[in-house]
């Protein structure tokens, strides 16, 4: 008996892999009936096929998709990671499955209780082809340090790189162009296991998935304007600010579409106690140009020579106007990119994408 799924007659991959998982699932569901077995058996044979389907299909080295016009969006891609982990705080061996829903209870710990974690890395194609990460050992610290936090354990440092480099290399097809943007990696850690009561819970699930992407904000390497607020603040002493939950990020939503209603890119916070040191933006650290580390009132705001946003998302932004209680204060620059902005942003992108020497040992070579 032969078995397939018909491609469909289009040229956009996302849609391309909506329809393949669809002819998979009638697929699997055929299989399963007429084998008569349990829905969990189901699911392995959805993943089975899914898998057989897009291992000996003829695959491009690269995706067809716009380059020219990727956004920060999610693409859906071939592959994801996912490892176990009970109380004994030992993780099992990973495995790469199709991209696709994870299955949840109801009751599990990051769905009633945020008992989760996040990282953000990215991958990019020299132009040789191969490629790097930059610096995923630090995500991997931060990772293990945010799990103590959120009383879940963590992967080594070993088994993170491990499970990232896996993810990449199952998915490289999707790593754009040399120039053309990068390939973001999420790693996720959360309590998947059922929880009734306020606990740690029982079960942990360890996820990797991946999507190409261009710059975080439309502007690319262009002024954005910011807003500050300061009635919702971002994070409170003794809260979890300090690591990288998935909760932190709900409390930006409404100040953040309230901000880009009124057609600001994004908002900058206070700290919660005195509401005048700055902290950071809704997705991204804050930086201004001074010679000294310190708090940084919002009054220096009006004084500073340069303002930049940095984060893996949006690499260097630097900052073309602040408004504050209605006074706005703009960053004139060379077309509003300051000289350690523009520095910043050339020397990182240069050595992220391998056309600058790494004296500093941060990035990966994936083979």
């Amino acid at each position: 008996m032969e078995l397939g799924v018909a491609s469909p007659c289009c040229g956009d991959p996302r849609r391309r892999s909506a329809a393949r998982r669809a002819g998979a699932a009638d697929l699997a569901h055929t299989v399963a009936a007429a084998a008569s077995v349990p829905p969990v058996a189901s699911a392995m044979i959805l993943n089975f096929v899914l898998m057989v389907m897009v291992l000996s299909r003829e695959t491009p080295e690269m995706v067809d998709l716009d380059w020219e016009n990727l956004g920060f969006t999610l693409v859906d891609t071939d592959f994801m990671y996912m490892a176990k982990c009970g109380l004994d705080g030992n993780f099992s061996e990973g495995e790469m499955l199709p991209f696709g829903p994870i299955a949840l209870s109801p009751s599990a710990g990051v769905l009633n209780y945020g008992q989760g974690l996040f990282e953000g890395l990215k991958a990019y194609r020299k132009t040789d082809g191969s490629i790097l990460l930059f610096r995923p050992e630090e995500n991997a610290r931060r990772m293990i340090t945010g799990a103590d936090r959120m009383c879940m354990p963590a992967p080594t440092v070993e088994q993170f790189l491990d499970a990232v480099k896996q993810s990449v290399l199952a998915n490289k097809r999707w790593v754009p162009p040399t120039g053309k943007g990068s390939l973001y990696i999420r790693p996720l850690l959360i309590g998947s296991g059922a929880i009734l009561g306020v606990a740690p819970a029982p079960e942990f699930t360890f996820v990797i998935y991946v999507s190409p992407v261009g710059n975080y904000f439309k502007e690319g390497l262009a002024p954005i304007k910011l807003i500050i607020e300061d009635n919702c603040h971002r994070a409170a002493p003794g809260g979890t600010g300090g690591v990288k939950t998935i909760g932190n990020y709900a409390s930006v939503l409404k100040a953040q579409r309230t901000a880009k209603e009124k057609g600001y890119s994004d908002v900058l916070y206070l700290d919660a106690v005195h509401s005048k040191y700055l902290e950071e933006a809704s997705a991204s650290n804050i930086f201004v140009v001074k010679v000294e580390e310190r708090l940084v009132s919002v009054d220096e705001l009006f004084v500073a020579d340069e303002v930049f946003c940095t984060g893996t998302a949006v690499v260097v932004s630097p900052v073309g106007s602040i408004t504050y209680q209605g006074k706005r204060v703009e960053y004139d620059g060379n077309h509003g990119v300051g000289v350690v902005s523009q520095q910043l942003y050339t020397s990182l992108t240069g050595i992220q994408m391998g056309l600058l020497e790494d004296r500093m040992g941060w990035t990966v070579q994936l083979n």
